[in-house]
């Protein structure tokens, strides 16, 4: 148990981070989240959370100063099925914003809070831009020079991040220190099937469009990369779909 512990999260999303931090004894001050599905869902899970709305608009020496930080911020334009066009992206550059917010609050606190930050994003920002992303990243959170390995790529081994089940990765920030984070799988009793949870009428927005499908297909195949079956199945069967639909508005 960690009693006395705060957390704060930004892209807030259906609060995985506070859900993660109540099993532990850690309790959600405040929130971020733009989305109102989102935001009711927290809601009702963590009603003494107060949603704070859009990250641009936090100062973070104004808000309650809290001991951990957790930010997973958007991660369309690192991922490997965009463009990946990186932190200068319009989306996955809010990541800014995240770092803005925590240097206001340990400016206002005299570098006191937060104690903790955790930055959870997909594997795909270790090569966005040739691994130039990610060694932004770690300099913004350490506020030092940070050279790229001689080898070029980022491993997980001793770095910040370790890939998670499902394509996540997720760094922690101690102090002055970088280490790794770690979790546990749920156990047996506490599992539930995909059926139980997902939507049936989601919207199209959520998907993969058929261009970023025939992208992930196109560059496995060019750096001789197996695809697993499962993933490409869906992603041919999205692809599909998409021609139908279209075939269908002629």
């Amino acid at each position: 148990m960690n009693a006395g512990l705060t957390l704060g999260s930004l892209f807030d999303g259906i609060a995985g981070f506070p859900l993660a931090a109540g099993r532990h004894g850690i309790k959600t001050v405040w929130t971020s989240e733009i989305e109102p599905n989102c935001i009711d869902i927290a809601g009702r899970h963590f009603p003494d959370a107060v949603n704070l709305g859009d990250i641009t608009g936090i100062k973070g020496g104004e808000i309650p100063v809290v001991d951990i930080i957790s930010f997973g911020s958007p991660c369309q334009d690192l991922s490997v099925a965009g463009k990946q066009t990186g932190l200068d992206g319009s989306r996955s550059g809010l990541f800014m914003e995240a770092v803005r917010i925590i240097r206001e609050m340990r400016e206002k606190t005299d570098g006191e809070y937060p104690k903790y930050i955790i930055w959870e994003n997909v594997a795909g920002a270790f090569s966005s831009n040739k691994g130039e992303d990610f060694r932004r990243v770690l300099e913004e959170i350490t506020e030092a020079s940070i050279p790229m390995p001689t080898s070029g790529k980022w491993a997980s081994a001793g770095l910040v991040g370790i890939e998670e089940p499902g394509g996540g990765i997720c760094g922690q920030s101690h102090g002055g220190s970088l280490t790794h984070s770690f979790g546990e799988f749920p156990n047996v009793e506490k599992e539930s099937t995909l059926s139980q949870i997902l939507e049936m009428d989601v919207p199209d927005k959520y998907f993969l469009s058929a261009k970023a499908c025939w992208g992930i297909l196109s560059r496995a195949e060019k750096r001789e990369k197996e695809v697993p079956t499962i993933l490409k199945i869906a992603l041919l069967e999205r692809i599909a779909e998409d021609w139908q639909r279209n075939q269908a508005d002629k």
